[in-house]
């Protein structure tokens, strides 16, 4: 395996954890309901719960969002150490690769969390029927 695979491998397993990480809201739902786990008003009730801040946890969100964040920026750090980039002479001499890898992994990891969140699992949702149609209406645009 070519180091050029390996960074890959690395990078894209730091964009799928994150969006994942960030999803934590709504995936919990899905896979209780899913693997029949609980019933479709006690995910829904779940799921409103930890997107939408009711019953007091309106800092569960937010507080997914950061843990994503710092899961990608630790993993950008450990990315570019493992890279030979160590010291800040270093990071000065490899900044532009640094900055185009950095933005490259947080619009991708960006954009991941919005197709997973609001896409992929608002339709596997609406498929074991937890009240998400309202949902799927804001990203249909051409209805």
């Amino acid at each position: 395996m070519s180091g050029e695979e390996t960074d890959r491998k690395s990078l894209i397993k730091l964009i799928s954890g994150s969006a994942i990480i960030a999803s934590m809201c709504c995936l919990p739902s899905v896979v209780l309901v899913l693997f029949g786990l609980a019933s479709v008003s006690s995910a829904a009730a779940l799921s409103n719960s930890l997107y939408w801040g009711e019953n007091g946890y309106w800092w569960f969100r937010p507080l997914m969002l950061a843990v994503a964040a710092g899961f990608v920026i630790i993993g950008l750090v450990i990315h570019f150490r493992s890279k030979g980039i160590c010291t800040l002479d270093q990071a000065k001499r490899e900044r532009r690769k640094i900055i185009n890898t950095s933005l490259l992994v947080i619009i991708i990891s960006y954009l991941a969390y919005l197709l997973l969140n609001y896409v992929i699992l608002t339709e596997i949702g609406i498929l074991l029927d937890l009240p998400w149609e309202e949902s799927r209406e804001s990203y249909m645009f051409w209805k």
